[in-house]
Parts: C-alpha cells; structure tokens; sequence
C-alpha cells in the first residue's frame, strides 16, 4: 500500500490524516500506530480513528469507512 499516495488523495479531498507512532505505548509492547481521518466533507462531529500495530493495520480498518462515506482512494 503507498500510504502516502493515500494521503496525497484524502488531502485532496479536504481530509486531514494523522499518523501517529505512540513511543509509550510501543514500550508497552501495545498498538503503538494510531491513523485519524478529519475534515470538512465530514460531518464535523465525526472522525475515523483506528489504532493499531502497523500504519498498514489502521489504513486497512480506517480506508473501507472512507470508502462509505464516499471518498475516492488509490488501490
């Protein structure tokens, strides 16, 4: 998965997408990876959030809830 080309289409389409690696939880041997979805097209009162052990595992979990809603992606 090009996980930036994933981003470059959500951008474009008037999302921000955090990707987060959490240092704590992965000391924890925990999901440490954590993908957040937002923007206008939206809902404001809604997001996509997955977290995860991979970036990989949460675009797989987050990108079908975008599909849903209507946004075009790569792949």
């Amino acid at each position: 998965m090009d996980v930036i080309a994933v981003m470059e289409a959500l951008a474009g389409q008037g999302i921000t997408v955090l990707v987060k690696a959490d240092a704590e939880r992965m000391a924890q041997g925990r999901a440490a990876w954590t993908v957040v979805a937002t923007g206008a097209p939206l809902h404001e009162d809604v997001l996509v959030r997955t977290d995860g052990a991979s970036v990989e595992q949460c675009l797989a979990l987050c990108l079908p809830r975008l599909r849903e809603r209507g946004f075009t992606l790569p792949g």
